[in-house]
């Protein structure tokens, strides 16, 4: 089988034989966002991120299989895929762990008030403060309750949170106390202290917490966004914010990416802003590896139909 490999994800000489020892013949480009110079209908399989935003899917004439390094499938021709029979394989749980070390990382740094403390100490003022406060018996509300959002929950109960999802299937967790259909999400976030975004990014999710929904969170509680930024009405969310809304604000992902200088959401003191990094972690290589090389590997290509 013909592989084409992309600088979506960096190979090591010996993951490259391994794949070689599998049976594939592989071809790699560096840049996947250039439109490539090369005969692309003789590929059987392709892993990528972006690819297919400069290379018309319609180029790929024997493919079969798809493998992602994004947990999202938001820059894929889905329907494409799904209409030739191509298989999509996303990086579901890869970037799981350290995204959900994230989310309490912030959370914790917005009630233990983090950025006072690294402030005061740049200026050596010793000044304590009495209005921390715990995670410990918060109602955090995980919306979207696949692998990041579990991930996610059961952290949380190790805080000793009541952790609350929802999601557009049942995923059933021990560490989830109490599940919701997405038509519940009006009913459920007013009760919320804390509020999680973990969902993909779809027509039905894109914009989802407009200011109609924003309205609905308590004003002391906290949002997070490691999601997909367009998931959050980011004007409406800044106008919330200058209101006096939310105790805290983190958020790793934007409408546009980079977040422009011009976006207020840098200089307003209760907002966490982070480059899209949450998923990076010393641990993604193997896991993102492993995960190629069993999806390329159990994948019938004999039996595709294509």
């Amino acid at each position: 089988m013909k592989l084409l490999l992309t600088g979506a994800f960096n190979y090591t000489e010996e993951q490259l034989n391994t794949l070689r020892a599998r049976g594939f013949e592989t071809m790699f480009v560096q840049n996947e966002l250039e439109e490539l110079q090369i005969d692309c209908s003789e590929f059987d399989a392709v892993v990528c991120n972006n690819l297919f935003k400069s290379n018309p899917p319609e180029k790929f004439t024997s493919l079969k299989a798809v493998q992602l390094t994004s947990a999202g499938f938001d820059r894929a021709p889905v329907g494409y895929f799904a209409s030739k029979g191509i298989a999509l394989f996303n990086a579901r749980g890869v970037y799981s762990t350290p995204m959900a070390e994230w989310v309490i990382l912030k959370i914790l740094e917005i009630y233990k008030r983090s950025h006072t403390f690294f402030a005061q100490q740049k200026k050596k003022l010793w000044q304590k403060h009495r209005d921390l406060q715990e995670l410990a018996g918060k109602r955090v509300l995980i919306v979207g309750t696949g692998s990041v959002g579990l991930e996610c929950a059961k952290r949380l109960k190790a805080f000793d949170a009541k952790v609350l999802g929802t999601d557009i299937y049942d995923n059933s967790s021990p560490f989830v106390d109490e599940f919701y259909p997405m038509e519940a999400l009006s009913d459920v976030l007013p009760t919320a202290d804390v509020v999680v975004l973990t969902l993909p990014l779809t027509e039905k999710t894109r914009g989802l917490f407009s200011a109609d929904v924003l309205s609905l969170m308590k004003d002391t509680s906290i949002l997070v966004n490691v999601a997909r930024g367009p998931i959050i009405d980011e004007q409406a969310l800044t106008e919330k914010l200058s209101e006096g809304k939310f105790m805290g604000v983190a958020l790793d992902v934007f409408e546009e990416e980079p977040l422009s200088e011009a976006s207020p959401l840098w200089s307003i003191p209760r907002v966490i802003i982070t480059p899209h990094n949450s998923f990076v972690s010393d641990g993604n290589s193997d896991r993102m590896f492993s995960l190629i090389l069993r999806n390329l590997t159990e994948f019938d290509f004999g039996k595709a139909t294509r």
